[in-house]
């Protein structure tokens, strides 16, 4: 009887064992499961932070610095085309996107076009508004326009003898249009099309200088 017993009590201390046994594995399964990574969406989320890494979006695309280089043709127009010839010239920008569909942008440029014995100095700092007509995508198309600082100066024909006029600060307009391509979270390229007329300067002796001209662009801008 007392072995029977014995028996009896060591079966179900086996079956408790055993049922304690799978019971530890069963919740050690479950919670390893649970910690394990998916590694579909675990590639998915580091795709997603990848390209919102690479292309600003939402919020991440107000608030920047941004600075350019533009390289193209510059056309003298009116008197100027007459004392100077056009050329390949280069062109400094700054753009500072103050908000999703308008930004604040600065050009400085200077060259010199000569021509017969004669030439036309242009120099500016131009102070614009973007305004980005649409966005689709990464591209946007926009149109821009201003006030600037310039300071004209040429050497021209004046009553038969070649006379150079004073270099002074003068007010002036700018307007353009263009179109801008996002590569990835630094990069960015476009094209645009830049006119600027500074005032009329007066002279102490001749007539007053007037110009305007008109560049065409290709650009190239780095953010920060």
């Amino acid at each position: 009887m007392l072995l029977k017993n014995l028996v009896k009590v060591f079966c179900n201390v086996k079956t408790v064992t055993s049922l304690v046994t799978v019971f530890v594995f069963a919740l050690g399964t479950s919670a390893w499961a649970q910690k394990k990574p998916n590694i579909k969406e675990l590639t998915s989320n580091e795709k997603t932070k990848e390209v919102a890494t690479d292309i600003p979006s939402g919020n991440d695309s107000v608030k920047l610095h941004s600075l350019g280089i533009g390289i193209g043709q510059t056309f003298l127009l009116g008197d100027a085309g007459d004392n100077g010839e056009d050329k390949i010239t280069w062109d400094i920008y700054y753009n500072y996107s103050a908000s999703y569909s308008f930004d604040f942008m600065t050009n400085f440029h200077t060259s010199k076009h000569k021509f017969q014995g004669k030439y036309v100095e242009t120099t500016g700092l131009a102070l614009s508004i973007k305004a980005k007509a649409f966005q689709f995508d990464s591209f946007a198309p926009f149109a821009l326009g201003g006030l600037g600082f310039y300071w004209p100066k040429m050497r021209r024909e004046v009553s038969g003898t070649l006379q150079e006029s004073k270099s002074k600060m003068t007010f002036g307009l700018n307007l353009g249009a263009g179109a801008e391509l996002r590569l990835n979270r630094h990069f960015m390229v476009g094209v645009i099309g830049h006119y600027h007329n500074p005032f009329d300067v007066k002279q102490d002796n001749g007539p007053d200088v007037e110009l305007s001209y008109f560049k065409l662009l290709i650009t190239l801008f780095y953010t920060f």
